[in-house]
């Protein structure tokens, strides 16, 4: 773990400096991280995870593009130290992350309606939770993407609540609020093995889906916007 984080930290600020040029349209206070914290309650038997930012967390969501290849994903994510098995994945390589996203263009969380319309599969624009495995990946330039398999893998693991795609991500339907300068989450403690010892970082990031060209990734990561830590080093510990 820790000659992977290296690896992927190294990585990431090169690419963050070379992000400072090609500034996206998304690149604002609202992704400039302030402060990361995870809190549990015992009393309650969860964690909160919350990132706050200089400008208002949640507020720039990302344009529509009208299709799936190419769509558009913006992030508020906490790497952390927990292992796959922890979250309802086989053992695998990569770092656990919880990414809250927002994508105006597909919806990802078949089983809930975030909106609360009636409909589920018209509401990925409302920032949502994944639980997702990270590695590196050179042919995008914030240098990581999810950890993607075959279908025909028979080793892969994936928790039930999985949106049915060939990558480790899960759809666990966690409450995600935003409000002011925070964005904000709350995950039981049975449903990540009852882990409140791990350690975790914030990254803000813009990612992108590709289906159509097999040499990137199906969801990769091209820019980040800030690393709570500086270094991607997982520094931060859950406080009671």
């Amino acid at each position: 773990m820790k000659s992977i984080l290296l690896l992927l930290s190294a990585t990431m600020l090169l690419n963050t400096t070379k992000s400072c040029a090609q500034e996206s349209e998304y690149k604002n206070d609202n992704f400039k991280i302030n402060e990361v914290s995870v809190t549990h309650k015992p009393d309650l038997g969860i964690t909160i995870w919350v990132i706050a930012v200089h400008g208002t967390a949640g507020k720039t969501t990302p344009t529509k593009v009208g299709q799936l290849d190419g769509a558009p994903v913006l992030g508020y994510v906490f790497p952390t130290s927990l292992k796959p098995t922890d979250v309802g994945f086989n053992q695998t390589d990569g770092i656990v992350a919880l990414a809250l996203t927002s994508h105006p263009d597909f919806d990802d969380t078949p089983l809930w309606d975030e909106n609360n319309d009636q409909i589920f599969d018209n509401d990925g624009i409302i920032w949502h939770p994944h639980w997702v495995i990270l590695h590196e990946d050179k042919r995008v330039g914030g240098g990581l993407s999810v950890k993607q398999f075959k279908k025909a893998d028979e080793t892969v693991v994936l928790p039930p609540t999985n949106p049915g795609m060939p990558m480790y991500m899960d759809s666990p339907g966690y409450p995600v609020t935003t409000k002011s300068h925070t964005i904000k989450v709350v995950v039981p403690d049975y449903r990540m093995n009852n882990r409140i010892d791990f350690n975790y970082d914030g990254v803000t990031a813009f990612m992108k889906v590709n289906t159509s060209n097999e040499s990137l990734p199906m969801l990769g990561v091209y820019e980040v916007y800030s690393v709570a830590s500086g270094d991607l080093s997982l520094p931060y510990k859950v406080k009671n």
